[in-house]
């Protein structure tokens, strides 16, 4: 039988070893933009090894959350489990992991200029990571991704910035070359919401999509991956397979695929890890 101080000292060995060991944790926070009204909430998913080698810099992945989500969507859908056991198992090399929240912004500056989000990410919240969290802080140390209108944003932001990023991976991206038209156009103005205009403007939807910077934009050394689901609810699949007509008439490399599946969280939780090791990949942290 253990006395009372035979378990504090197997209490006080656990808790050493454990925190020898290193373990994964959250950190959440908020900051105060001239660009973006409020402040603008973000969780950082730090890697084991983080607090264990405080002399250490981490590369960044900065990862943009899907319309109806927030900053804390990858604990409140399960993807930080999977992230953990991925870092246990050494699948998925060491890096921080950062969601900043969107709202629906679909991360460009509004067309009605309340909303600069694009400046935003670009000019403050990047560079205050950087400070705030021990990051590599240049484009070898630098990815983005996202889900859905977070995929959107990715694409959108390594496309425009390319030598901001080292890579670029999005899950069921909101990709549409050509807006639908009639009822199918009205539903899709609904999910897209204010951000290119209420009602939707054609126009300044094309003006912002990643179509146009993929078109024009030297992609040469970013390395690019997206997936979506052949029944995608919204018809992304269909842009999907005109961004990969468009990068491969290029002669773009990137990889492209198209799963079985529909636009929701089901289709994600099955492909994520792609991403994630292939970010891993190009920052050279696994083979």
């Amino acid at each position: 039988m253990l006395t009372a101080s035979r378990y504090l000292a197997l209490f006080f060995f656990l808790f050493i070893t454990v925190n020898a060991l290193g373990a994964s944790r959250v950190q959440c926070g908020a900051m105060k933009s001239k660009y973006v009204p409020g402040r603008i909430g973000y969780c950082a998913m730090l890697p084991p090894s983080y607090d264990a080698k405080p002399g250490k810099k981490f590369p960044v992945l900065y990862f943009l959350h899907g319309l109806g989500g927030d900053q804390s969507f990858l604990a409140s859908s399960g993807a930080s489990n999977l992230i953990e056991e991925a870092w246990d198992d050494k699948r998925l090399g060491e890096y921080v992991i950062i969601t900043p929240q969107g709202e629906t912004s679909f991360y460009i500056n509004s067309r009605d200029g309340h909303i600069l989000y694009e400046d935003f990410f670009v000019r403050e919240f990047v560079p205050q990571m950087e400070r705030r969290f021990r990051l590599i802080g240049d484009r070898s140390g630098r990815a983005i991704g996202g889900i859905s209108m977070g995929g959107y944003g990715a694409l959108r932001f390594a496309f425009k910035y390319p030598r901001m990023f080292i890579s670029v991976g999005a899950h069921m991206p909101a990709l549409l070359e050509e807006l639908p038209h009639g009822s199918a156009g009205a539903g899709l103005g609904a999910f897209l919401g204010i951000a290119f205009g209420s009602p939707l403007n054609e126009r300044f939807w094309k003006e912002n999509s990643p179509f146009v910077f993929a078109r024009t934009t030297n992609l040469q050394g970013l390395k690019i991956y997206f997936d979506c689901g052949d029944h995608d609810n919204y018809g992304f699949d269909g842009g999907t397979r005109q961004m990969d007509k468009l990068l491969t008439a290029r002669h773009v490399d990137h990889e492209a695929h198209i799963y079985p599946g529909s636009h929701d969280w089901q289709y994600v939780s099955q492909h994520l890890e792609e991403s994630l090791e292939f970010h891993s990949r190009a920052f050279g942290l696994t083979k």
